[in-house]
């Protein structure tokens, strides 16, 4: 009975010192030693069970008289054993700036509002050496030295120079722009080419719609059907028309068709010469007659064009006047790139300013 007793005893013993061994705390101090105003960081660590709760010191700005503490960094918790048990590390970096050998006292942190601690620490501060065999020898102030100048110190310089060009640039182009009332970027159609006859029937139409200018301004009425009829002459029969009299057309004509197919085009020159020279009034059924001989002539001698052909590719530039919510786009455009050049100008001049001022 006495040897069952005893057996219960030691088992209760061991599970309390299984118990009290449960928590662990360690103190480490990465440097013994230091010569004054150095510094050392010392790490606590705690080691306990994840259900308990962890209460660290309360230090503020000294150790231990003549030990500062500079720095206390956040607690680091590592889980370990499957999450049952927790590792919590806390750094602490402290300076000297008296020479002295320091009993650091060991750290109590409270687990479960019970008190543990970890073993003491020493710290060694030195004193800087002093020549002691020549006290009076000392050494003066350094002359300026002159630093020189490397690309980190210019780059922030050159790139801000090349950023204020490039938006200033950019900010005068979209200036441009709006003052002349033009889009940003010009538009571009590619179309196929037109026959002659075709080109030359499509402007016709055009004039024949416009009746205003036959009634009232007859003169360029007949400039504006003359200059059809010349151009189509020039690409149907291959010779310049646009830079020859009415007769001299007429004449070169002769040479191509017979003259009846060209007797009403000439009447029609000979009124628009009269129209535009002699100040000729003609009158409105003259006016009619005349766009029908046009179009009598372009149709006697047009070239049907082959179906099988490849037509020939043009280019034709359309610029199209900016509607209300282009122009609101260009000037918040414009105010945009010129606020960033000015940044970009004042970037520069502090710069340059802390480079050589």
């Amino acid at each position: 009975m006495i040897k069952a007793c005893c057996c219960a005893l030691l088992i209760l013993c061991g599970t309390s010192g299984l118990k009290a061994q449960s928590v662990t705390v360690e103190a480490t101090i990465d440097s013994l030693q230091l010569l004054i105003g150095e510094q050392a960081k010392i790490k606590l660590q705690v080691s306990m069970d994840a259900n308990q709760k962890l209460r660290l010191p309360l230090l503020r700005d000294t150790l231990v008289r003549g030990v500062e503490i500079l720095d206390v960094a956040k607690p680091d918790t590592q889980l370990l054993n499957d999450n049952k048990r927790w590792l919590i590390s806390q750094e602490y970096t402290v300076t000297s700036f008296d020479s002295a050998l320091y009993y650091l006292p060991p750290f109590e942190v409270l687990v479960n509002d019970k008190a543990y601690r970890s073993k003491a620490l020493a710290l060694k501060v030195y004193s800087i050496p002093v020549d002691t065999l020549h006290p009076d020898q000392f050494f003066g102030p350094k002359s300026i030295q002159e630093v020189p100048l490397t690309w980190d110190d210019l780059a922030p310089l050159v790139y801000s120079i090349l950023l204020f060009i490039a938006l200033g640039v950019v900010t005068v182009f979209f200036v441009i722009r709006y003052r002349d009332n033009k889009p940003i970027i010009k538009i571009i159609k590619i179309e196929p080419k037109l026959p002659p006859h075709l080109a030359a029937m499509k402007k016709i139409e055009t004039i024949k719609a416009d009746k205003t200018a036959k009634r009232e301004d007859p003169k360029a009425y007949y400039t504006e059907l003359t200059d059809v009829i010349r151009v189509y002459i020039k690409e149907r029969f291959g010779f310049n028309a646009m830079e020859m009299t009415s007769s001299e057309i007429i004449d070169r004509l002769m040479e191509e068709k017979d003259k009846d197919s060209i007797r009403d085009l000439k009447t029609m020159f000979e009124t628009a010469d009269l129209v535009k020279f002699a100040k000729y009034a003609p009158l409105m059924n003259e006016n009619d007659m005349n766009l029908v001989n046009a179009v009598d002539f372009i149709n006697q001698t047009k070239i049907e064009e082959d179906p099988n052909a490849k037509k020939e590719p043009t280019e034709i530039k359309v610029e199209e006047k900016r509607s209300k919510q282009g122009r609101i786009v260009l000037l918040c455009s414009i105010a945009i790139t010129g606020i960033a050049a000015l940044i970009a100008l004042y970037l520069s001049v502090r710069h340059l300013i802390d480079l050589f001022f």
